[in-house]
């Protein structure tokens, strides 16, 4: 899509100019893009094993390479991690570690460091806490299965069991229950379906009780996603489903600290280290010690990184939500979405430092999962204008702005990424 007004990127709501974003990414030489990964580089399948990635892609991020990393609730390793899924799309696993074609970045929300060669570390993270970690697929399994027996669910065994191991994701360091796959084989049974988002929910709440029974109160807390912001004690609130909407569809037991806007400045901790061979915040700087206040994160930039070296940065997701519900006679806005935090600190981080920081927003409406509003378009004078965005329309004090935006999904962004890409090559 082509310019249309002189205003700069970050500086415009919803905008369409694609061919300013990928000369942006191209001719930017101080530059920082964090990208979260389903739905942005991948489409978003009930199933996270049917996930797959276009190679061209993969290769394009080379051409960042030190400029590009992903920030991800997901894992790099495991059967579900991304890493198998650029494997079996280069059907070659060795080829894919001599060639660096690995993503590097920060996974289950920041506590998962990898480079391009897949050298995988977890900072910060206590082999007691791997430890409770790893019984907790099973004990999602357990829970479908009582679930299943005391609804008695209309499920052949065969669809109940694939559902089972489909829902029951064995992540190293973000186990996740994911009930995308019930909720289509529930066929719009929303109570069931409802009943079984709280029966999970009350699973991660025993969880974290008898993790605190074991010594680990502060260890682990509890990622919904989608979800509907925090509440007044900064937990997560989980969205329950209404009508058709699938609401939460994402239980994860994630390690405290473990949250995208930390990892964010554990990026570009490294980023600093890269260019300028210094660690701001010391080279053993993780989320799990990070500040999760968004102001406490802001001025943790102000008072280590150098305002002349500060890249421009280029945040991009594609799950942000707003709710305006009834509250005790008010009216309120339930603001989330798992890319919003660290979206969020992008651009004021941007604003604060007068950087022209790019929040790029991915439309994943059109994927299978149906938790999420696709922007809103009309054509004025024969071009395309983005008129609403992925939150609710009665929400208008949103303090995140969404500076571009791709109504084409994950295939519109990977083919203005990878000419970018090719272009950046060609300088």
């Amino acid at each position: 899509m082509t310019s249309a007004t002189q205003l700069p990127l970050h500086e415009q709501t919803y905008s369409l100019e694609h061919d300013r974003f990928v000369d942006l990414l191209s001719q930017t030489e101080n530059l920082l893009i964090i990208q979260d990964l389903d739905g942005v580089c991948m489409g978003l399948v009930k199933d996270p094993l049917d996930r797959q990635i276009d190679t061209g892609y993969v290769i394009a991020t080379q051409a960042f390479d030190s400029h590009f990393y992903v920030l991800t609730n997901g894992e790099h390793i495991g059967e579900r991690g991304v890493n198998g899924i650029i494997e079996r799309a280069f059907a070659n696993a060795v080829v894919v570690r001599e060639q660096g074609h690995y993503l590097p970045g920060l996974a289950a929300g920041g506590v998962q460091w990898q480079t391009r060669q897949g050298e995988l570390a977890h900072p910060g993270v206590s082999v007691a806490e791997l430890a409770f970690l790893e019984q907790v697929p099973d004990r999602i399994r357990q829970c479908l299965r009582q679930f299943a027996q005391t609804q008695h669910l209309p499920l052949d065994s065969t669809t109940l069991e694939n559902c089972i191991q489909s829902s029951a994701l064995a992540n190293v360091a973000s186990p996740t229950a994911n009930l995308n796959t019930f909720h289509s084989a529930l066929a719009g049974d929303h109570n069931t379906y409802l009943a079984l988002q709280q029966t999970m929910q009350s699973l991660m709440d025993t969880l974290l009780t008898e993790a605190a029974e074991q010594g680990l109160g502060d260890a682990f807390f509890v990622h919904y996603a989608p979800n509907h912001g925090r509440d007044e004690t900064g937990q997560e609130v989980i969205w329950l489903s209404q009508g058709e909407e699938s609401g939460t569809t994402d239980f994860q037991f994630m390690l405290r600290g473990a949250i995208k806007e930390a990892g964010v400045l554990a990026l570009l901790n490294r980023y600093y280290a890269q260019r300028t061979g210094t660690y701001p915040l010391g080279k053993d700087f993780n989320v799990r010690v990070a500040p999760h206040d968004h102001q406490a994160l802001i001025q943790l930039v102000q008072d280590h990184f150098d305002p002349a070296a500060m890249p421009l940065m280029v945040g991009v997701g594609d799950t942000v939500t707003s709710k305006v519900m009834e509250v005790q006679g008010q009216r309120v806005a339930k603001r989330g979405g798992s890319d919003r935090n660290f979206l969020h600190l992008i651009q004021d981080i941007g604003r604060t430092l007068e950087v022209g920081n790019v929040v790029t927003y991915i439309d994943s409406s059109g994927g299978e999962l149906k938790n999420r509003r696709p922007l809103t378009i009309e054509h004025r004078q024969g071009q395309p204008v983005v008129i609403a965005g992925p939150g609710d329309p009665a929400d208008q004090a949103d303090p995140l702005t969404l500076n571009v935006v791709f109504p084409g999904g994950y295939q519109e962004y990977c083919a203005a990424f990878q000419t970018a890409a090719a272009n950046r090559r060609s300088r």
